[in-house]
């Protein structure tokens, strides 16, 4: 898995261009629970995701977190260049959630070719937009959807991104994930046990038929 594999526009890019990304990149492994970006102005570049899993998240004046969305193998972090999005305004916090492969592209390297190449630059908006989507899909789920659907609904997600109907995680970190108090994650996975949706036990959540009162829509 090298870098042209993760730019599916490699072939329309001039030689100078890629020889300029590969010369750039730098592969590395980085542990769990590293912060990539921290919201404030850190600007490290582009993370090409090779192995592993990252989280964007957004924390309150309070310190509450809720999850934007995760970047799997095979997606592009831009946000740890946000250093090239003069337009941004908010900050948002990059966190290796399981210990990953990337390699990284300089920010300066990357926005001094997309600024030459029209076919990169569209490329990274399409990228861009494709996040603000994800994150307006989570704004919608907040404003519209009951608790006990969106709980249910990571639940969902969590068994399919472990491969696996029994998830090792805390309340707190579910609370950290969806924007809200441990207290209520509480009530809510007990009131799906007494329906003998999930199986709790000392941090593990085992899902049993949830997914037959929560389909997917």
């Amino acid at each position: 898995m090298d870098v042209s594999e993760f730019f599916p526009i490699w072939s329309q890019l001039t030689n100078e261009e890629q020889n300029a990304l590969n010369k750039a990149a730098v592969t590395t492994t980085i542990p769990a629970g590293t912060i990539l970006h921290d919201g404030i102005g850190s600007c490290r570049g582009l993370y090409l995701v090779k192995t592993g899993q990252l989280r964007a998240y957004i924390l309150s004046d309070k310190g509450r977190e809720v999850t934007l969305y995760r970047l799997f193998p095979w997606d592009i972090c831009l946000f740890t260049a946000s250093c090239m999005m003069r337009s941004i305004q908010f900050n948002i916090i990059i966190e290796v959630e399981k210990s990953c492969e990337v390699i990284n592209i300089p920010a300066g390297t990357y926005q001094g070719i997309m600024e030459g190449s029209a076919v990169l630059a569209n490329y990274t908006n399409q990228i861009m937009a494709s996040r603000f989507s994800e994150v307006m899909w989570l704004v919608e789920q907040i404003m519209w959807s009951s608790f006990d659907k969106r709980l249910a609904s990571f639940l969902i997600n969590e068994s399919r991104i472990d491969d696996s109907r029994s998830l090792v995680i805390t309340h707190d970190k579910i609370a950290n994930h969806l924007g809200t108090a441990r207290e209520v994650v509480t009530r809510m996975l007990k009131y799906f046990q007494s329906e003998g949706l999930v199986k709790l036990t000392r941090g593990t959540i085992e899902l049993l038929s949830i997914e037959e009162r929560y389909p997917e829509e």
